[in-house]
């Protein structure tokens, strides 16, 4: 969902940065880079562990979550990624079987569905923060082909980041990288195709791949 749906990776980096301050520690740019794709705990704990933190998981979480929803709610630039609504209706319409896999919460998942009208259209939802295993572990994509009620080798998986296509090439999924420009340093040499643009990934232009 981030970085591919909707462009909430700006809100995240406020929320994750407005954090740190509270925190008072000092987060890289390459350390918080290597955390896109990843759930909120394993950031938590990464932080925890890397600067020796006396918060909890859940301390840091709270944290962020506040100011996540207050940037979700009251920034003006947040709205879905352009063209990703017709990509989604058309596979709709052309009876292609939708699943959100997310690292995201589902609260945070439930949010954009709900605030851009997004449940109609899909068949099941899955949040990473919900599993054992977070991407780059397979086990978000797996379980998403298994929802669809289809072997991997007829599911395609769309992804903007490095930890999201390690994911869908350990499951054995056809991964369509989205060149999104809110994900920077990302490494998309696993991914099948790299797109910039959602037409690209029309049924017409995908069918040749299976």
């Amino acid at each position: 969902m981030d970085g591919v749906i909707v462009d909430t990776e700006p809100l995240h980096r406020k929320a994750y940065f407005k954090t740190f301050d509270q925190l008072e520690i000092a987060v890289s740019e390459e350390l918080y880079t290597s955390f896109t794709g990843a759930s909120t705990k394993r950031v938590c704990d990464t932080l925890i562990s890397g600067f020796n933190l006396s918060h909890t998981y859940e301390d840091i979480a709270a944290i962020k979550r506040a100011h996540f929803k207050d940037y979700f709610y009251n920034d003006d630039e947040f709205d879905l990624i352009q063209g990703v609504r017709e990509l989604i209706q058309h596979y709709h319409e052309n009876g292609v079987t939708l699943i959100l896999a997310s690292s995201a919460t589902m609260t945070t998942i439930n949010m954009v569905f709900e605030k851009f009208g997004l449940e109609k259209y899909f068949s099941g939802k899955i949040s990473g923060a919900d599993l054992k295993e977070s991407k780059p572990h397979p086990e978000v994509f797996l379980l998403a082909a298994e929802m669809a009620g289809e072997p991997v080798e007829n599911c395609m998986v769309i992804e903007d980041s490095t930890n999201g296509i390690l994911a869908a090439h350990r499951a054995h999924i056809f991964c369509a990288a989205y060149r999104s420009p809110h994900s920077k340093n990302q490494d998309y040499t696993l991914a099948d195709t790299v797109v910039s643009d959602y037409t690209e990934l029309e049924t017409d232009k995908v069918s040749k791949y299976f």
